[in-house]
């Protein structure tokens, strides 16, 4: 009998850290790139990106076509150019653009933005990025 309270103690104890494994909230999964442009860009630069989104009438500056980023720049996307001014980080100081560096907070991952050097990123900013390099004109 002794021997049984043990037994009955640890299967107890290991039931109860299942239902406080199973309790614990699942996050949401992040928006994907294609959400995060829909929720963050679209109503400046429009579905398409092109500068035509509802909020444009009201701004003194036309927001940039972005499908037109890699023509502007000699055929190349520069992905850390987007990746900056997407963030904050880079931006005319005439920009009525929003930093975006914080909406964009993720688990970071590694990226070549064309130098040949791994660079840690945001992943959300990354995906944002390569979305917009998927617009190209």
């Amino acid at each position: 009998m002794a021997r049984t309270v043990p037994i009955v103690a640890a299967a107890l104890s290991g039931l109860l850290g299942l239902v406080v494994v199973a309790c614990q909230p699942v996050p949401d999964p992040a928006p994907s790139a294609r959400q995060d442009f829909t929720d963050n860009c679209a109503a400046c630069h429009g579905d398409s990106g092109t500068g035509d989104g509802p909020a444009a009438a009201g701004l003194t500056r036309k927001p940039a076509d972005l499908t037109g980023i890699a023509a502007r720049n000699g055929g190349e996307f520069p992905m850390a150019q987007v990746m900056s001014t997407i963030n904050g980080y880079f931006r005319p100081d005439s920009s009525e653009m929003p930093h975006f560096g914080d909406v964009l907070d993720s688990a970071t991952v590694l990226v070549d933005t064309g130098d040949g050097i791994a660079t840690p990123a945001p992943e959300r900013l990354v995906a944002l990025a390569e979305f917009l390099r998927g617009l190209q004109r």
